[in-house]
């Protein structure tokens, strides 16, 4: 089989993905889901004309020609906390207390905060003003931040934390949003263990199912954890049926290769519409996408690193996609190599774990972050990027290339 273009594969995978219906959750639950309503301004905000600094209310014109040398002194007619509104209007020659977030009284139009005046104590009758303040002088109108019948955000958006405190402060309880897809993880192979019992002859701890669940779940999806299948054709295939029941799509860790064991490439052609691709890419080669049961199903690479790198590649933008997210992909830089990383032509483009910072002459950069091999977990965990080293010998110090940024 020949090499398929990762941007090929890609295509193949993510044209066929459709975001998930909609449902009408608390604000609360919202963060990082897709709106899917358009949200309108139903009152002005603030709805009243409010003062942005503790201080007293004043009529600007009152203020004029004062200064520390020659303060102008005002009759204190009242007190205006936050959540309160003064019980008459302010008059000439009168300033009332005030504090952040209060009603302006009528009357006034201006507030000169409490650092330019004195007076000779909370009982006082009487403050001095130190200073001329102009007319609106920290006053925030009526519908200073939004007017009523503003639209604000439309659909598509990504929900985050500002924009929850936006819904609370319009009133809004539930929004709309496209559903956050359930996604079941399982691994499968004879050599993997879990937890800490001493490995027997032939076996391996299962690292792919914990990074997968945390990985779906970094992405703002719903990790379903389907548990360890053994090599049993039987086994995987009620597997399959049964996560393919409970989930919106599903992801295999394992059996995808081209061994007599790698029963999930068979049973997925067996099962439902599937495609088995070889990528351009190392590592992360063989995968698997189609679906069983109407579900969207990727059969990752074993080797965990494969694992990891097909799901950034592949994997994460369709379940984002499934999410009604348009933007799916993590960012990318342009960074300079720190150090040569050479390499073999094969075809392929190689992703290599790297570690990523800025270096003081502001550039990004980047070198190793360790072993490269599909098993070698350890260079990937000490990673925040992967570097995309074209088909070829390599790249030199100061070359610059193209990274994805993990983290």
């Amino acid at each position: 089989m020949s090499l398929l273009p990762l941007a090929d594969a890609q295509e193949r995978v993510w044209s066929t993905i459709e975001p998930m219906g909609t449902v009408t959750i608390p604000i609360g639950e919202s963060r990082g889901l897709v709106l899917a309503q358009q949200v309108v301004a139903r009152e002005n905000i603030p709805p009243f004309a409010n003062t942005g600094m503790d201080g007293f209310a004043v009529r600007a014109a009152d203020t004029a020609g004062a200064s520390v040398e020659t303060p102008v002194a005002l009759a204190i007619a009242g007190t205006i906390a936050a959540g309160a509104v003064a019980d008459r209007p302010l008059e000439a020659g009168e300033a009332m207390r005030i504090m952040t977030g209060a009603p302006i009284p009528e009357g006034a139009d201006a507030v000169i905060m409490v650092e330019l005046t004195e007076t000779d104590g909370p009982d006082a009758d009487t403050v001095r003003c130190k200073a001329e303040v102009a007319a609106g002088n920290h006053v925030r109108p009526a519908g200073d931040d939004l007017t009523e019948g503003t639209e604000l955000f439309e659909p598509g958006l990504v929900i985050t934390p500002a924009h929850i405190g936006m819904f609370a402060t319009l009133g809004l309880q539930e929004v709309e949003v496209v559903r956050r897809p359930r996604v079941g993880v399982f691994s499968t192979g004879d050599e993997l263990i879990t937890g800490p019992e001493p490995l027997g002859p032939g076996q391996i701890r299962d690292s792919n199912r914990p990074q997968l669940l945390a990985l779906v779940a970094e992405a703002g999806l719903e990790p379903v954890d389907l548990g360890w299948l053994p090599d049993d054709e039987a086994v995987i295939e009620q597997a399959l049926r049964d996560g393919a029941a409970k989930v919106d799509a599903l992801l295999t860790s394992g059996g995808v290769s081209m061994g007599d064991f790698d029963f999930v490439k068979t049973l997925l052609r067996k099962l439902g519409d599937m495609h088995w691709m070889q990528i351009a890419i190392k590592p992360a080669k063989p995968f698997a996408f189609g679906t069983v049961l109407g579900k969207p199903i990727f059969g990752l690479p074993g080797n965990p690193v494969s694992s990891a790198v097909s799901f950034e590649m592949i994997a994460r933008p369709a379940l984002l996609k499934m999410m009604g997210y348009t933007d799916t992909l993590r960012r990318s830089i342009w960074a300079l190599a720190d150090e040569p990383l050479l390499r073999s032509p094969d075809g392929k483009t190689h992703f290599t774990r790297v570690r990523v910072w800025e270096s003081i002459d502001g550039a990004p950069r980047f070198r190793s972050a360790g072993g490269q091999g599909s098993h070698q977990l350890s260079g990937l965990a000490l990673a925040n990027g992967l570097a995309a080293i074209p088909d070829g010998d390599g790249v030199q110090a100061g070359d610059r290339v193209r990274v994805l940024l993990l983290s």
